[in-house]
């Protein structure tokens, strides 16, 4: 026979890494310099309330982005081929 528990109110949380708030209010730069660039989840009561995310981490990621937006904005146009040894 099985039990099953059914939470109310469950959150997926979208990190490896997660620390109670209280923690992140003690030493917020020890949560960030611990995730090793990856984004944290902060939890309050058990729920994520936001992510913490590394300088370095949100400037790839922005970049990352850009590229992408390029990427699609260039998408279905003529490609020109270059041969740089003619020049």
């Amino acid at each position: 026979m099985f039990a099953v528990l059914i939470m109310k109110n469950t959150n997926l949380i979208l990190a490896d890494l997660c620390t109670e708030i209280s923690e992140l209010k003690k030493n917020p730069l020890a949560v960030i310099d611990n995730s090793k660039g990856k984004p944290v989840a902060i939890l309050n009561r058990n729920q994520p309330v936001f992510y913490a995310v590394p300088a370095s981490t949100w400037e790839d990621l922005l970049e990352e982005i850009e590229d992408m937006t390029l990427m699609l904005e260039r998408e279905g146009e003529t490609e020109i081929e270059v041969d740089f040894n003619a020049i």
